[in-house]
Order: C-alpha cells, then sequence, then structure tokens
C-alpha cells in the first residue's frame, strides 16, 4: 500500500532528476563525465566509510577528476 507521503517522495525524486538531467544538455563531454564520477564518488566515498563526510567528499573529488580525465580523452 503506498501512503501519501510516500507518493510524495517519490514525485519529489523523479522530479529533481528531471530537472537535473535537462541541465546537463550544454556540457561537454568532460563537464558531463566529471559531474557523472563526482555523483558516483561521493556515493562510493559515504558507503565505504559509513557515510562519512570526508570520505564523501573526499570520493567526490576523486570521481569527479577521473571522469574529467576520462573526457578527455579521445577514443
Amino acid at each position: 500500500m503506498t501512503t501519501p507521503n510516500r507518493s510524495l517522495k517519490t514525485l519529489a525524486v523523479v522530479s529533481a532528476m528531471a530537472v537535473l538531467m535537462t541541465g546537463c544538455a550544454g556540457m561537454s563531454k568532460s563537464e558531463s563525465n566529471a559531474l557523472i564520477g563526482a555523483a558516483a564518488g561521493g556515493v562510493a566515498g559515504s558507503v565505504l566509510t559509513g557515510g562519512s563526510t570526508i570520505g564523501t567528499v573526499g570520493g567526490a573529488i576523486a570521481g569527479g577528476a577521473i571522469g574529467n580525465e576520462m573526457g578527455k580523452k579521445k577514443r
């Protein structure tokens, strides 16, 4: 059974994702890869350090740097 509160949270998350995805439309490949890497690195850092702020920020920085470099490479 879906509660009204849960439905509202789901709607908010889906709406936020739609707004964020359209914001990436004008980015270069390096910029979009850096953003994706920072998000993935932040999540990984948070999980690996048990929710530590330093781990989350460190993971986001490392992931952003790796994503940026991956976007610069010619394939």
